[in-house]
């Protein structure tokens, strides 16, 4: 079957990824270390991208990755403690892996867009980590700037929708043309989802960011409310967002600038694995002006503003309302 090796390869490096931060957080070395943009981040992404790249060059060595992390700040000399936790995590899992491949491992994240490429974000929702709420592994492969296999590990949701005080722990997976499912991340059978299409608080509901500058929230609920969706909004940090709604829980994603004339583009390794679980679910996923989202031209959706992820049903609606609304402002 079509990107069959990739897809085990995806799933086995993002779980491995999952559960090398679990085990950070759960023995408290989880702290947050200020990047040079001021933007947080943790020894564990940096263990989970290097993990998940040595993975893929073992794999596809000619495939380029693109991810959000790099070694610069794990090299400096005032971060050797860190090196040596981040050393200590991935050794659980790599025995043979040095500080020196750890740092080149991290470093293969540096890719530049191709015919085809790999883009990876170890951990997205790097705040939602540090508040023991949702994150997710992410992780997609794209050919000829479109999205043909993603991965989503969320350790934090539970395997089942409906049963959420059982087994914690799902990975989503979406391939081209193949549909979309989810395996608990302790392993298992894999379960087809798809997304909503009955009555019932999942075909009522919006999910968001929790992060209040991720989006115009009075807008996003304006908007939500215009297309019928009435029950309370799910606020959820990371990619986690997309898999609630390729599974049913949310009929909506949607985040939208809080200024047309903004600049801000959104990095593609924070939609590209969610997209197209929420595609191959059944879903519906645009930017604010129903244009697809264009993977083919850098780090950045350079020619997208604003994502809109849907059931496909209300995706219309929604358009319709977001541009009314655009029209008033």
């Amino acid at each position: 079957m079509l990107y069959e090796r990739e897809k085990q390869v995806a799933i086995a490096a993002a779980t491995a990824a999952a559960r090398l931060c679990e085990q950070v957080r759960s023995d408290r070395h989880s702290r947050a270390i200020a990047k040079p943009d001021r933007s947080p981040v943790t020894i564990a992404d940096f263990g989970a991208q290097a993990v998940i790249c040595q993975a893929l060059m073992a794999a596809f060595a000619n495939d380029p990755i693109i991810g959000e992390e790099d070694s610069n700040l794990l090299r400096s000399p005032e971060m050797s403690e860190q090196l040596a936790q981040v050393t200590h995590y991935v050794q659980t899992l790599l025995p043979r892996a040095t500080p020196e491949s750890i740092t080149d491992w991290i470093d293969q994240g540096n890719g530049t867009v191709a015919s085809r490429y790999w883009t990876l974000d170890p951990i997205d929702g790097t705040k939602g980590y540090l508040r023991g709420d949702h994150y997710a592994v992410a992780l997609a492969l794209v050919e000829e700037g479109e999205v043909k296999l993603g991965v989503l590990a969320c350790p934090g949701l539970a395997v089942e929708a409906a049963h959420p005080e059982q087994e914690q722990g799902v990975v989503f997976v979406g391939v081209k043309g193949q549909g979309a499912f989810r395996i608990p991340l302790s392993g298992g059978e894999s379960q087809p989802i798809h997304v909503t299409d009955a009555e019932g608080v999942g075909s009522q509901r919006l999910t968001e960011s929790v992060e209040s500058e991720h989006g115009n929230f009075a807008l996003q609920e304006a908007i939500a409310s215009a297309v019928g969706l009435t029950a309370p909004a799910l606020p959820m940090d990371s990619q986690a967002k997309y898999g609630v709604v390729a599974r049913g829980e949310a009929a909506l994603y949607i985040r939208l600038p809080y200024s047309l004339s903004s600049e801000r583009r959104e990095n593609i390794w924070d939609h590209a694995a969610g997209a197209i679980i929420v595609e191959e679910a059944g879903g519906k996923v645009t930017d604010m002006y129903g244009q697809p989202l264009d993977f083919s031209l850098g780090k950045k959706l350079i020619n997208n503003q604003g994502i809109i992820a849907s059931n496909g049903a209300i995706h219309d609606a929604v358009l319709a309302a977001v541009a009314e609304s655009l029209t008033s402002l």
